[in-house]
């Protein structure tokens, strides 16, 4: 399936921008992070299951969890009216478990667009993973697998894998996915920064392998807790081009911290890519909120504190729009 947008269209929302005649759009692709999407249940697996809970501290009630899937798909479907489409991709991090993505695309308006998931649990200590669907009229499911990140001595850290997933196109192209939740700076910048660069050297190591195993068609995506001037990302120059650090020099970002706009959240692409995907991040109308640190808004998060807000994260989607292999053609 191809859709052709005219530029005037895409020329209306920034780094989606066309510079010249009708382009053909392959697909639209997503990453957010949802910010502790736990369900309702207290399994105990963490504390903060337990605090996501009925019965916790922040009285996560199970109308709470499906509000939020309904806004969540809501957005989405905002960003498809913004950009001319659905997303076909997306990627999601911070959400507990299979069932709570199941509920985002089964349970809400989004059932209609056929949506397939892909999710493992990983081993990080809030049993918070990422995921990744896809509309199966666009994609056929090839395969995925999941990459634990170790230490420089080979020891297994606590956090959350790196997912890959192999999609075929509608098309006959194969795309890799590999979704991203790296290691946040909790307990200081530079304490944290060995554990960052070991999700980037996992992160190298399995765009290595597919780039060797002569895939073309490669999209990392995620939340890499750090800003595109990071020394990690250093790891992964001669693999994977940067799509969205020239988003942070026009001062846009994802997150707002202290009354500034940080971009941490980020696509990169193997080099068949780079003349064809483009970035945009995606501050959807009605989930910003004033900021009280500085004037303009920010992402209204589902909580403040213990104080329930309705919100879906502290974060700002990135979207990708990949068009089409004219060389192929």
């Amino acid at each position: 399936m191809r859709t052709s947008v005219c530029v005037l269209l895409l020329a209306a929302y920034g780094a989606c921008a066309s510079a010249a005649d009708d382009r053909d759009i392959d697909f639209m692709f997503m990453f957010w992070n949802l910010e502790n999407f736990f369900d309702w249940k207290d399994g105990g697996a963490s504390e903060s299951d337990s605090e996501f809970s009925s019965s916790g501290e922040r009285h996560w009630t199970k109308g709470r969890f499906y509000t939020k899937c309904r806004t969540v798909a809501k957005a989405m479907m905002w960003a498809g009216s913004r950009y001319g489409r659905m997303p076909d991709v997306a990627g999601f991090a911070e959400v507990e478990n299979s069932f709570v993505v199941s509920s985002v695309i089964y349970s809400t308006a989004l059932d209609r667009y056929g949506y397939g998931k892909v999710h493992y649990d990983s081993p990080d200590p809030r049993g918070i993973d990422v995921a990744l669907i896809y509309r199966k009229d666009m994609f056929g499911y090839c395969s995925s697998s999941v990459h634990r990140v170790h230490d420089r001595n080979g020891d297994m850290l606590r956090t959350r894998d790196i997912l890959l997933v192999v999609l075929k196109s509608g098309w006959g192209e194969e795309f890799c996915f590999i979704v991203n939740h790296h290691p946040s700076k909790y307990g200081g910048e530079k304490e944290s920064l060995p554990r960052r660069i070991a999700a980037m050297s996992c992160l190298r190591n399995i765009a290595d392998s597919l780039l060797a195993e002569g895939h073309r068609n490669i999209i990392a995506m995620g939340d890499f807790n750090d800003t595109p001037d990071a020394e990690a990302f250093g790891i992964l120059e001669g693999a994977l081009c940067d799509r969205t650090g020239e988003l942070s020099k026009e001062g846009k970002g994802t997150i707002r911290y202290k009354g500034k706009w940080e971009l941490i959240d980020m696509v990169f692409v193997s080099e068949g890519l780079e003349d064809r995907v483009r970035t945009d991040i995606c501050p959807v109308p009605f989930l910003m909120a004033d900021d009280s640190s500085a004037p303009g808004k920010k992402p209204l998060r589902t909580y403040s504190g213990p104080r329930y807000n309705g919100g879906v994260s502290d974060h700002l989607p990135v979207i990708g729009i990949v068009e089409s292999d004219k060389t192929s053609k």
